[in-house]
């Protein structure tokens, strides 16, 4: 069964988590972290997020190294190990292991693209995008390569790069044995 917010529409597969959604809408977050100025709808919110400030991260994956602060993050980092992805698209065949991520798939197929870049008129289907695009505006190139002084503002430039250091060629022609480094070279 899932739980579906009348405000945004956001999709929960607990009541209890929609429950805890809702108080983002109505404002009341009585709960606040005496560290910084984060407040929490829910007592055991901020009890969770006080272990952001003191590193305790008592979850640990039995199948990597790495650890969270929150049960449910273990319980989704898990999918990445066992590929179950329960969140699914109903205009296509597009399965997603995080909420989160079918959320911003759907994006795809209306169109909406709430994240607006500040400086210029360009808007996002997701937050990271909007980061990506903003690296045009302030020139950072946090994406560096090991074996030269080259630098790029996304994960993808680094890596097409790298192949004029490794020489791979990953795009192959299926009609002769020309490879090439980027797709573009192959069409």
């Amino acid at each position: 069964m899932s739980y579906k917010c009348d405000v945004c529409f956001s999709v929960y597969t607990r009541k209890y988590s929609l429950k805890s959604h809702l108080g983002n809408h109505i404002g009341e977050r009585p709960f606040t972290c005496t560290i910084c100025e984060a407040a929490f709808f829910w007592k055991n919110h901020l009890t969770t997020h006080m272990m952001t400030h003191t590193g305790e991260k008592p979850y640990k994956c039995t199948m990597c190294s790495i650890a969270f602060s929150e049960s449910g993050n273990l319980k989704l980092h898990m999918r990445v190990h066992t590929g179950e992805k329960p969140y699914k698209c109903d205009k296509c065949d597009a399965a997603f292991a995080q909420p989160g991520d079918l959320t911003k798939h759907k994006r795809m197929h209306t169109g909406e693209k709430p994240y607006k870049c500040t400086m210029c008129s360009a808007a996002f289907a997701s937050s990271g995008q909007r980061q990506q695009h903003m690296r045009i505006h302030t020139g950072e190139k946090p994406y560096k390569c090991t074996m030269c002084r080259a630098a790029f503002s996304c994960s993808a430039g680094l890596k097409v790069h790298e192949r004029t250091h490794t020489g791979e060629k990953p795009y192959k022609c299926t009609i002769c044995n020309a490879a090439f480094a980027q797709s573009g070279s192959l069409s």
